[in-house]
């Protein structure tokens, strides 16, 4: 059982902003389930894409891999040989945490969890690259570069799951979102307090973009399909195709 989110709660340096430290690592999966509407059914559904996608003699990527639940879901999925996963995410924390994760779990796929900047690493002989609510906290200048290099690494046939936040226009639109997410994390048990320190926390750290801000990106990178696939208020799912096999 997962440790309940108080970190907002009670005494907080309010002008600290968000990052992935030891304390969150330790309520994460509590955290990201009651601040992500769509979360658990968005992990559920991640196998049958991986299902679908995954080449023999591959490798899979998950970038910004957290505590390795996107990882999981697809280590499960992969029924063709000579695969295997590399899990990247850049807090030290979450990786010592997500190598204890991944090394409970039976799987005979092999998983090499790495703590490296999802911006350096190299995209090789992929066939399914995820990115999960990640491309979010990567600098808006890096964003392009990132994408065109994901694409460059998957297979023909290859895609990328990308996962985000969305921002929205015009401003009555995000304000309607926006209103009904604060309500979605009321009925998870968090405060008004809670929800305006967390959001002030992520102002400058987590930012969205457009969903055409997404498309377009894509489609520059070369991507030859890019699909909707998911969306619960204002948290989106987008697959990227890298033309046939």
């Amino acid at each position: 059982m997962s440790i309940r989110d108080k970190i907002y709660a009670g005494d907080h340096d309010s002008t600290a902003p968000f990052k992935f430290s030891e304390k969150v690592v330790r309520v994460f999966p509590d955290m990201i389930e009651r601040s992500v509407p769509g979360y658990r059914l968005l992990l559920d559904l991640t196998p049958q894409m991986v299902a679908r996608a995954v080449q023999p003699g591959t490798r899979i990527y998950d970038l910004g891999c957290s505590l390795g639940a996107a990882t999981l879901a697809a280590r499960r999925a992969v029924q063709v040989d000579d695969v295997d996963i590399i899990a990247v995410d850049n807090s030290p924390d979450m990786v010592t945490r997500c190598r204890e994760i991944i090394a409970a779990d039976n799987s005979r796929v092999p998983v090499e969890v790495i703590e490296a900047d999802c911006c350096q690493i190299p995209i090789d002989k992929a066939s399914v690259v995820m990115m999960y609510f990640t491309l979010q906290f990567i600098p808006a200048d890096q964003r392009d570069k990132l994408i065109q290099r994901i694409a460059e690494g998957l297979q023909p046939g290859g895609v990328l799951l990308l996962a985000e936040k969305l921002a929205f226009e015009p401003d009555p639109t995000q304000h309607w979102l926006d209103t009904h997410h604060h309500d979605f994390k009321r009925t998870q048990g968090y405060s008004d307090l809670e929800i305006a320190r967390k959001r002030q926390a992520l102002e400058n750290v987590l930012v969205p973009e457009t969903r055409d801000m997404h498309h377009a990106r894509l489609s520059q990178a070369g991507f030859t399909q890019v699909i909707d696939w998911f969306q619960c208020l204002n948290f989106a799912a987008i697959a990227a195709v890298k033309g046939e096999r």
